[in-house]
């Protein structure tokens, strides 16, 4: 599966702007959601190649997202990305355990993003 779209799933407006930046140099289309229940929307909506997720944000986060879009029969293929500030073993176990393709630890360095990208197809 070759990766066109990537949905982008972060409540920081700079983290979305840095993260489609990153990615629309790398030759791929981003769509923005900035709540995890905005995300499910979207991806449901939108099917998606690829989701990049934050975790800590208001209402549901990272995780209870990457839960309902595992669970959910329209987008339960979709890979997800974790992208976070949170970096302790535990926490990317946990990601993982929630259905998570790849967890990454912000701040991203785009070669690394757009390597695992490419290595998704």
């Amino acid at each position: 599966m070759a990766v066109k779209t990537v949905l982008i799933i972060d409540d920081s407006q700079t983290e979305r702007a840095f993260l489609a930046d990153i990615l629309t140099k790398g030759g791929y289309k981003s769509i923005l959601a900035a709540t995890g229940m905005e995300g499910v929307e979207k991806a449901r909506l939108s099917k998606p190649d690829l989701i990049l997720l934050d975790v800590l944000m208001p209402g549901l986060n990272g995780f209870e997202t990457a839960r309902l879009l595992q669970r959910d029969a329209e987008t339960k293929a979709i890979p997800i990305f974790i992208c976070t500030t949170k970096d302790q073993a535990t926490d990317k176990v946990w990601g993982l355990r929630q259905g998570a393709t790849h967890y990454i630890v912000k701040p991203v360095i785009a070669e690394d993003l757009i390597a695992k990208v490419k290595a998704i197809a």
